[in-house]
Parts: structure tokens; C-alpha cells; sequence
């Protein structure tokens, strides 16, 4: 369907089925993707593994992180712009943030190839957990320059309408890096690197898919030579910075949340710790697809000045997201050995009666973590980065590290309460935000 008639004539109903469930199908598929090498790791290569992965991949995300700010902070400009008609401005912005994606995963890349033993060192690993840490992160820090770019893609062949496009592309992301990791891991018995390799080749090779077609000049949004100016690049920046700053305070948690698991339980409770990650990046994924797919249209519709077709819009957004928090919920609750067992076999009653009182009290974050991340997608939208930035890390950093130190007497129970108590507050905050913006809407109507 062509990007105008998509976003302004097309029902908000409709319009939520044409995008955001295929947005949704589509990150599902990547989080399911997660799962499976979760599953890979702890069945195939074992504990110390799995927890070299999960003592890893916050680095890992703050590698992605610059270029997710790009990506996502141009992506609010150019729906803007194509919906104010400003189309060469549109194609501008949009050439100059591919540069700026490649040349960011290049530099940052380089660092962290670098920095990556001191890194893990930091976080108390040592000898064989260390080793397998720094074999994983480093094969990411290499592939980053060829890599980074296939996310920004994704958000901008659904600007051009390229919903189905965009969905396929991410299902054979996740395809192909399943296959090869399985045949990297369970066929070759490669080690712990390899993992990496299979995931960096099935995004390469989607890259190349990707921007394909923009190359050819067959949508929309067209390359043309870059013109860079100041204004522009800080309103990327200010654009991609909920994002951005969501990435790096969560990582920069996990980091934290690390080194006091290793305290408190060393390796076992890290473990734990990594089957809750994954089980919250599958669901945080689906709600990520939903309520991003639904960007595009409603920073057209905010550039076109039409505030009703957002308003319904956003009210589709944050009942599906509210649908499908409370049914993670129950899932999770009613079913925690199950989902444990995903990742870990051959465990101890001690091990799996401390993983299940976790997944118990996990599962509650579900119940109220779906009203601050649709809003904090919303307020981006709309060129809000200041809600959006103040929700993300408040959500990401400033709750959850504050609950570390109030909850330190209880432990290991303490780190499990943290999720459900920060997206408690976080919920609360997100209130307060919409309540403000409502009036601030009134004030300008």
C-alpha cells in the first residue's frame, strides 16, 4: 500500500492491523530468534556459557546503541518531513543517517574490540567465564561497521510502506541465524564465538537485502549526496535519545545487577538471572514491534497536523500493548519450570526453587510495564524526547539501581522484587507524563 494512503486515509483500526501486527510478528520472530540461542548455549555449551553470554551481551546492546539512536532519531524526522510534503528534506536526513550509522559502528566497534578483556574484567570475571566473555563480545565489536545499519533499515522501509517488506526481512534475519548457529554450534561444535558469527551473517546478509532497494532508487526515500548541517544532526540526536539513552542505563543495570548476582549467588544466580533476560526480551520485543511499527504514522499524521488520527491511533497502541503485558503475566506465573527448563537442564531442586520463586516474581512486572513503554514510544513520536528520555531512564537506571540499594537486605529476593517495584513506579511517572501532555495539547488547541 503506498505510505500516503497508508497513513492518511486508512482507518486507525485497519491501520493498527496493516502495521503493528506485522511489526509485531516480525520482532517476535528476533526475540524468538534470542530464545533459541539462549536454548543453544545452555544446552549445547553448558553453564559457564551461558553466563559468559549474559555477563556479554550488555556490552553487546551498547554496541548496537549508537546506531539505534541514529536509526530511531532520524526515523521521527522523516515521517515529519514526508508528512509536511518536505520530501527532499526527508531524503536528506535519511542519506546522512546511513553514513552516520556506518561510520559510528566502525569507531565504537573498534573500542570495544579493544576494551573488551579490560571490560569484563571489571565486572569480577575471571579465568574460563572471562575467556568466553571477551571470545563473544569481540566477534560483534568486529562485524559492527556491516551490521549496525540492518535495524535503521527496518524502520525506514516501513516510513516507505514496506510493512510486509519489513517483516519478512526480520523473519529471515532470524532464520538464517538460527540455522547457522545451529550448524555452528550442534553440527561443527565450534565454541562460543561462533554464536556470534552465525547472528552477525544473518544480519549482514539481510543489510544487503535491505538497502537494496533504496540503492535502486524504487521507494520513497532515495539516497542522494548528504548534506550535513548542525540543526539536523541535533535533532537526530534529540530524536534518538529515549532510545538511546533506554539502551545504555538498562545495560548499564544489567552490568550492576551482575556484579552483585556474582556476590550474591556467582554463576548459578547470573544464570537465573539470564533466563529472566530472555524470557523479557521475547515479550519486550512483541511490544517493541507493536508500538514501533506505529511510529511512522504518527509522526506523519503529527507533521500533517492531523491530532485525531494520532490520538486514535496511540489508544489501538496502548490497549494492545496492556493485552498482551497481562497475558505475559499469567504465562509466566502459571508456568515458570517449563520456561526454565528452555535454558537449563540437569538442574538441582535449590537451583530450580530459587529460578521459580524469580520467574513468580518477575512475571508481576508485566502487570503495569506495558503503560510506560507505550507511552515513552508515543512521546517520541510526537517529538516529546524530553518525556521520553526522563521515562527511559528513570525506568531503565534510576528505579531499578535506587531498589538495589533499598532492597540489598533481602538478597537475591531483592534483585527478583526490583522488576516488578521499578515498573510499578515507572507506571506511575508515565501517568503524570500523560497527564501533563494532555494539557499541554489542550493549551495549544
Amino acid at each position: 500500500m503506498n505510505q500516503e494512503k497508508l497513513f492518511e486515509k486508512t482507518s486507525p483500526m485497519k491501520l493498527f492491523f496493516l502495521a503493528a501486527i506485522p511489526g509485531g510478528i516480525s520482532m517476535l520472530a528476533s526475540s524468538l530468534y534470542g530464545l533459541l540461542d539462549g536454548i543453544f548455549f545452555g544446552r549445547i555449551l553448558g553453564e559457564a556459557s551461558f553466563a559468559a553470554l549474559n555477563l556479554a551481551f550488555p556490552f553487546v546492546v551498547i554496541n548496537f546503541s549508537l546506531a539505534d539512536l541514529i536509526g530511531v532519531g532520524s526515523s521521527v524526522p522523516i515521517s515529519i518531513q514526508l508528512g509536511k510534503k518536505k520530501e527532499k528534506e526527508a531524503n536528506n536526513i535519511f542519506s546522512c543517517a546511513c553514513l552516520m550509522i556506518i561510520i559510528t559502528g566502525a569507531l565504537l566497534g573498534g573500542f570495544m574490540y579493544l576494551a573488551a578483556p579490560w571490560l569484563i574484567h571489571l565486572l569480577g570475571a575471571e579465568g574460563e567465564l572471562a575467556e568466553l566473555a571477551v571470545q563473544y563480545m569481540r566477534v560483534y565489536a568486529l562485524c559492527s561497521p556491516v551490521t549496525t545499519i540492518v535495524f535503521a533499515m527496518d524502520n525506514y522501509l516501513r516510513i516507505c510502506g514496506k510493512i510486509r517488506s519489513s517483516m519478512n526481512l526480520n523473519i529471515l534475519m532470524s532464520v538464517l541465524s538460527a540455522a547457522l548457529e545451529f550448524i555452528f554450534l550442534g553440527i561443527f561444535r565450534w565454541g562460543i564465538w561462533s554464536a556470534a558469527l552465525a547472528t552477525c551473517s544473518g544480519m549482514f546478509i539481510c543489510a544487503v537485502i535491505a538497502v537494496f532497494p533504496f540503492v535502486r532508487g524504487k521507494l520513497q526515500l532515495r539516497l542522494c549526496k548528504p548534506r550535513f548541517n548542525v540543526s539536523m544532526i541535533r535533532q537526530i540526536i534529540v530524536c534518538g535519545s529515549p532510545n538511546f539513552l533506554s539502551n545504555i542505563a538498562g545495560r548499564i543495570t544489567s552490568i550492576i545487577m551482575n556484579i552483585v548476582l556474582l556476590q550474591f549467588g556467582g554463576a548459578t544466580a547470573v544464570s537465573i538471572y539470564g533466563v529472566l533476560m530472555y524470557t523479557g526480551e521475547t515479550i519486550q520485543s512483541f511490544l517493541y514491534g507493536v508500538c514501533d511499527s506505529l511510529q511512522p504514522a504518527v509522526g506523519y499524521n503529527w507533521g500533517a497536523g492531523r491530532k485525531d488520527r494520532v490520538k486514535a491511533i496511540e489508544k489501538c497502541c496502548f490497549t494492545a500493548s496492556a493485552l498482551i503485558s497481562l497475558v505475559s503475566a499469567v504465562v509466566i506465573f502459571l508456568f515458570p519450570t517449563q520456561i526454565i527448563s528452555l535454558f537449563v537442564k540437569n538442574v538441582d531442586t535449590v537451583f530450580m526453587s530459587t529460578a521459580v520463586l524469580a520467574m513468580r516474581l518477575f512475571s508481576l512486572t508485566y502487570i503495569t510495564r506495558w503503560l510506560s513503554f507505550a507511552t515513552q514510544s508515543y512521546m517520541t513520536a510526537v517529538e516529546k524526547p524530553i518525556y521520553a528520555s526522563v521515562l527511559s531512564v528513570s525506568t531503565a537506571l534510576v528505579f531499578p539501581v535506587v531498589l538495589i540499594a533499598l532492597l540489598w537486605p533481602l538478597e537475591l529476593t531483592g534483585i527478583w522484587l526490583n522488576f516488578p517495584i521499578t515498573y510499578l513506579l515507572a507506571a506511575i511517572l508515565a501517568t503524570v507524563i500523560l497527564l501533563r501532555f494532555k494539557k499541554e495539547w489542550r493549551k495549544a488547541a
